[in-house]
């Protein structure tokens, strides 16, 4: 895929994980990302604040890993926008059961309401488009997980991805952030 611009690339990879997602048995789906493998588990420290994002309906699904972690005793936390073009911060996320303490955000996902206190995650489960095994991530588009990871460096950023999400290369830029990790359905890429 050398020479093709991410957007394009965003558009093939969008499409790719749309049909694949439609072609996976409701049942299937119900089963995948329940819990983390044991060796990304353990690169979450104890005491440690999870982000996570909740999912649009093609991206993996992050809300069993929200339960998994909040049972486990970490503050989970959630993307959350003030606005259309605003900064992205995240903000605690305190019942990933019945999703009670969430509002619809400005992008329609529903995200922490505007009680909810801003924290700042240790290790963070970013959604993607597209990834290599060596941990390089292709996001949406928006800028939005760059911009916190260059204001935020040290933080750990895992991936969780359709495996047909895999590409073998892509177009990299400074500020792209490489993944500590990532995991699919079917196997764990890294720790890197």
């Amino acid at each position: 895929m050398t020479g093709i611009s991410k957007d394009n690339l965003r558009n093939t990879l969008r499409a790719q994980r749309r049909k694949h997602v439609a072609a996976l048995p409701n049942a299937t789906r119900a089963l995948l990302f329940l819990r983390p493998p044991r060796p990304v588990a353990d690169m979450v420290p104890q005491g440690a604040t999870v982000g996570l994002y909740r999912a649009t309906p093609h991206e993996a699904p992050a809300a069993s890993y929200a339960r998994f972690f909040y049972e486990a005793g970490h503050t989970i936390a959630l993307p959350r926008f003030s606005g259309r073009g605003s900064a992205m911060e995240f903000a605690a996320f305190t019942d990933p059961f019945e999703e009670s303490d969430l509002t619809p955000g400005p992008y329609q996902v529903l995200q922490p309401n505007h009680a909810a206190p801003a924290v700042i995650p240790d290790v963070l489960f970013v959604p993607l488009v597209g990834f290599t095994t060596e941990g390089h991530r292709l996001g949406q588009g928006g800028g939005h997980y760059d911009r916190w990871f260059e204001a935020n460096p040290d933080k750990i950023a895992i991936g969780l991805a359709w495996d047909c999400q895999l590409v073998d290369t892509l177009p990299l830029e400074a500020h792209d952030h490489p993944l500590a990790a990532v995991v699919t359905p079917t196997r764990l890429y890294g720790p890197f």
